[in-house]
């Protein structure tokens, strides 16, 4: 008797298993241990339901493979319904206790942030219901005004893409752009305890083992992090930057408000389908993420630094200098201490000066020439991004410094743009065609920077671009924000995108005359171009700088010029010798063979689930025949089990051709 019950209590545990990994095998399918149990278990049910009205005889006759095989189609369909609901509601029962505490949050974040909507006069312009026609001049700046006070009010998150925002002229018109860019976060410093808990699970060590001295009242606070003062054993200072407990959680939070608000933009407003908003704000995710681990702010920091010594070591060579060394640097970029920057904590050398934004008396007192320091910063931001490639993404008013030697610094490296050597060169001849005034020229720079469609009309695209140079290039004066809100139409204009990285190139040029402006007064960003133009021509006409690029060339050519050769000895005695021939591979790609043979498998499993439904038809319907019992045909077995097997693979590849994942 007990073997009997262990018999069947083997059988009832190997029995759904059996079934779930039949299923999942002919569907392809990976599928955990609940699943692939409840698979087994639907499989059973389905084994039951077909069974029932045989009667308990006919586990006993061939119609078990009837049982079988309704056991192993009600398993599929089990796996292709769940298959259908696993990214929501089969997964939302499953995680159901984090997932109800995290839509609980964000219905109270929602909450909150549609009453500041509401409480600006913004709530219409997100469900589409704006008013029709354009609107004047003081609705526009009205409008600016709520957007920016209710993005100060919604807090970090939305401040920092009210920023981003306010350097995008080719999606926000200026009287946006320039209220965006005044938005300010005013935030109170978090609680001693708080910070040093998070310094101590960091360093692995309490702050007071760490460094000699630690000033616990901050320097400055943000939304995300703080800054405090502080000195290390061997007596240099150095700037600790903490990231607030909490503040990847708080941005999490609000990126999945940002992204539901995107999908209703684009979803509901015309704004939102012509800019992209879900786009816009998965670049902007991307770069608050990037921000939030500060090992990417290190490698950021000594990167645009190599590369900043880099370019001036090459200036310095090719136009006969000393160097580097021969003249201190005018734009100081602060050393990392990588031993002690963690994910959550930045330890960099302290640079001794003030923010940009409250050095007027600084620099009025050291009578330092702020034309000098102008050009300065200008020149050493086109030098990071035209020779360097890596450079300052953000470089505003708080992220400049005036040194107490009258020396400037940069500071704050979370985001920075990185530009490969060919969209350099682009850029090069980009500000070379301004310095010579060509339209021409800048055509050809621009359609070189920007991802083209297949047809444009470049003559007048070109044309365009000349209207635009004897706009702002060729009036006298300096030229306003709108230069660059005008390139960024014309070039949307004409359905030419911006690379993400010359995008981050204009936006830092256009973040850079703010604080450039503070300095000196309607400074002329374009002349100083052109003036950094001459110089970059007369540095690449050098004698220096020529013989090192025919060197690279040669060394790049070189190896190709070798072989020659050989190849036209090969080709010239497979000609003579009547051997010569083109060898076409079809199907080479391994990609391309995947696809031919999966569509011809599903276009075989069809047809042979028609054919075998089609006779197990003809076979139910012919009269007479064997029996093998009293009331049970033959054909009736075989009619049966080919209608269960036309419907296997039936249901194989409707799930193959629907499968996402295909």
């Amino acid at each position: 008797m007990s073997s009997v019950l262990l018999i069947a209590g083997a059988t009832a545990l190997l029995g759904p298993m059996i079934m779930a990994v039949l299923a999942r095998r002919v569907l392809g399918l990976r599928i955990g241990a609940v699943r692939a149990l409840l698979t087994g278990v639907a499989g059973l049910l389905a084994a039951g339901v077909v069974g029932t009205p045989m009667g308990p005889q006919a586990s006993r006759t061939p119609l078990v493979t009837v049982q079988l095989g309704a056991a192993l189609l009600g398993a599929m369909i089990f796996l292709v319904l769940s298959e259908a609901v696993a990214g929501g509601p089969l997964r939302g029962v499953v995680r159901w206790p984090g997932a109800a505490r995290r839509r609980l949050a964000r219905s109270r974040r929602y909450t909150q942030l549609s009453r500041i909507a509401v409480r600006h006069g913004l709530r219409r312009f997100l469900t589409g219901r704006s008013r029709s026609g354009a609107a004047s001049p003081q609705e526009q700046a009205a409008l600016a005004r709520s957007l920016r006070l209710a993005l100060e009010e919604a807090g970090a998150t939305f401040v920092k893409l009210g920023q981003v925002l306010s350097s995008r002229y080719d999606l926000l018109p200026d009287v946006f752009a320039h209220e965006l860019s005044a938005l300010q976060h005013e935030v109170a410093p978090e609680p001693w305890p708080d910070i040093e808990r998070v310094l101590a699970e960091e360093l692995k060590a309490p702050p007071e083992k760490v460094f000699a001295e630690f000033r616990r009242e901050p320097l400055a606070a943000g939304s995300m992090a703080q800054v405090h003062r502080a000195r290390l054993h061997d007596g240099r200072a150095v700037a600790v930057k903490v990231q607030r407990p909490g503040a990847r959680q708080v941005v999490e939070r609000d990126l999945d408000i940002l992204f539901r608000i995107s999908e209703m933009l684009e979803r509901n407003t015309a704004w939102g389908r012509t800019v992209g908003s879900r786009a816009l704000v998965r670049g902007f995710a991307d770069s608050l993420q990037e921000e939030l681990d500060f090992r990417t702010e290190a490698r950021n920091t000594a990167a645009v630094a190599a590369n900043t010594a880099l370019a001036a070591g090459e200036d310095a060579r090719d136009t006969g200098g000393d160097g580097p060394s021969g003249e201190p640097p005018r734009v100081v970029m602060p050393e990392v201490h990588h031993d002690l920057s963690t994910e959550r904590v930045l330890v960099v050398e302290w640079l001794d000066g003030v923010t940009l934004n409250r050095a007027d008396a600084v620099i009025d007192a050291q009578g330092l020439d702020r034309e000098r320091l102008a050009r300065d910063l200008f020149g050493c931001l086109l030098s990071q991004i035209v020779i360097g490639g890596v450079f300052h993404a953000d470089p505003h008013s708080g992220n400049v410094l005036v040194l107490s030697d009258g020396r400037l610094g940069l500071v704050d490296f979370g985001s920075v743009g990185r530009i490969d050597r060919m969209l350099r060169g682009s850029l090069r001849e980009l500000l070379m065609a301004i310095d010579r005034n060509d339209p021409r020229a800048l055509s050809d720079a621009l359609l070189d920077l920007v991802e083209r469609p297949d047809e444009i009309d470049e003559e007048r695209f070109t044309r365009a671009l000349g209207r635009y140079t004897a706009r702002h290039l060729a009036s006298s004066g300096p030229p306003g924000r709108e230069m660059f809100s005008d390139l960024f139409l014309l070039v949307a204009q004409y359905g030419l995108t911006v690379p993400p990285e010359v995008a981050a190139a204009f936006r830092a040029l256009a973040t850079v005359e703010g604080a450039l402006g503070r300095l000196v007064p309607g400074f002329d960003l374009v002349e100083e171009a052109r003036a950094f133009a001459s110089t970059e021509l007369a540095r690449r006409l050098s004698p220096g700088h020529l013989s090192r690029s025919l060197a690279d060339e040669a060394a790049a050519v070189l190896p190709m010029l070798l072989r020659l050769p050989r190849r036209a000895e090969r080709i010239s005695s497979a000609l003579e010798q009547g051997r010569l021939g083109v060898n076409v591979r079809l199907l080479a790609d391994e990609r391309d063979r995947r696809f031919i043979q999966s569509l011809v498998r599903d276009v075989l499993l069809t047809f042979l689930g028609g054919l075998t439904g089609v006779l197990g038809m003809l076979l139910l319907s012919t009269r007479g025949g064997p029996r093998v019992t009293g009331s049970l045909r033959l054909f009736d077995v075989f009619g049966y089990n080919m209608l269960l097997i036309s419907s296997v693979l039936v249901l194989r590849v409707l799930f193959t051709i629907t499968s996402p994942r295909r």
